[in-house]
């Protein structure tokens, strides 16, 4: 049953949701939890965090990494919808959760994407063999869509980051300003992309576990 965090006056305590994070691999050898959630929710702060948190028995795998390059994106005429749904390999996704959920005994190697490149790179993050809880995160994981579909079905858990579509809106322009856009094209990317992909994740909010807001939670300033 869904939990909601996102009460008046009330902000989780990372190191209780740490703690629930970490009864999620009772009796078994690797579990996978999903952060889900719109852009510039803070997905990827919290679950750094998270991960953090737990210590060397956690893990941090992004979606980010399975960002199509930019050559690819052009060759599909994607290049002004990049972050979309379609803009990302879900199929490599699925097959890397796949493999971290049964090889438990070698070091896995994870892709990320560079927002100085503006390309996603190869073996930024480790999944260690040491790793019970593996923390991914991204905007399409609770997506009921060919391909996420699949990738839900391999979180134990997934819970949905969530945070007022004012905050979001902020967080958004100031990343596409230290992206190197003008005000004006961070303020037009942020209305005709990022905004429909937000309307899209949100629709799979029903399909996670638990809500969390991370707003004042007690880790939080939002960098990226």
């Amino acid at each position: 049953m869904e939990t909601d965090d996102h009460a008046p006056g009330h902000a989780p305590a990372l190191a209780d949701l740490a703690r629930d994070a970490r009864r999620l691999t009772a009796d078994r050898p690797r579990t996978l939890l999903g952060i889900a959630g719109p852009p510039g929710a803070g997905k990827s702060t919290f679950a750094r965090a998270l991960v953090e948190t737990i210590g060397e028995s956690a893990a941090y795998l992004p979606l980010d990494g399975f960002h199509l390059s930019n050559d690819q994106l052009e060759r599909l005429s994607l290049t002004s919808r990049k972050g979309s749904e379609p803009s990302f390999d879900v199929l490599g996704y699925v097959a890397l959760l796949t493999r971290v959920l049964r090889d438990t005994g070698h070091d896995i190697y994870v892709p990320d994407y560079d927002r100085t490149l503006h390309e996603p790179i190869a073996a930024r993050h480790l999944v260690p063999p040491t790793a019970r809880l593996v923390v991914t995160e991204g905007n399409y994981l609770a997506c009921d869509l060919p391909g996420w579909r699949d990738a839900r079905r391999l979180m134990n858990e997934c819970w949905y980051v969530e945070a007022p579509a004012e905050v979001r809106q902020v967080r958004l322009v100031e990343r596409q300003l230290a992206g190197g856009r003008t005000a004006d094209g961070a303020a037009a990317w942020v209305a005709t992309n990022d905004g429909p992909n937000g309307d899209l994740v949100e629709k799979s909010r029903r399909r996670c576990d638990r809500i969390v807001s991370t707003i004042g939670m007690d880790m939080f300033n939002y960098r990226q």
